[in-house]
């Protein structure tokens, strides 16, 4: 599967696959008919404080993705994130649709870099953290 991230604003191509919005906001002056949305995951996106603070302190981009990440642990946010892997897998290609002006640093790139696998979730370093981990890696690797 390949993901792909592109802003809402931007013409949809044939080419992007499943078009998912990651916003918790919908766009500002966007219908939805041309927004071309097939999916809608607004309890993915970072919470309202989160957000507004990430955009008055756009320099501290690592704390936002640490904050983020904790906050994809939470349940409803967690079945968020389950959805949307549940809806990529098996697809050629999907394109996470964003709206901010930031193309590099968002909450799209975050959640691109979990579906690539090449970052999870925090889940703890009790007990029970080494077989999760085994577990989410051997999903990775049937996908």
């Amino acid at each position: 599967m390949r993901v792909v991230l592109k802003r809402v604003y931007e013409p949809p191509a044939s080419a992007d696959g499943l078009r998912i919005l990651v916003d918790r906001l919908w766009p500002r002056g966007l219908t939805k008919a041309a927004a071309h949305v097939d999916e809608w995951l607004r309890d993915i996106a970072p919470s309202n404080e989160l957000r507004r603070w990430y955009h008055a302190q756009p320099a501290h981009w690592s704390s936002f993705r640490k904050k983020y990440l904790k906050e994809l642990t939470e349940p409803s946010a967690e079945s968020a994130l389950r959805e949307l892997y549940q809806l990529s897998r098996g697809k050629k290609r999907v394109t996470l649709l964003y709206a901010s002006k930031n193309e590099n640093h968002n909450n799209a790139t975050v959640l691109k870099e979990l579906l690539e696998g090449v970052r999870k979730p925090p889940t703890g370093t009790g007990p029970g953290a080494v077989p999760a981990m085994r577990k989410r890696q051997a999903a990775i690797r049937r996908r």
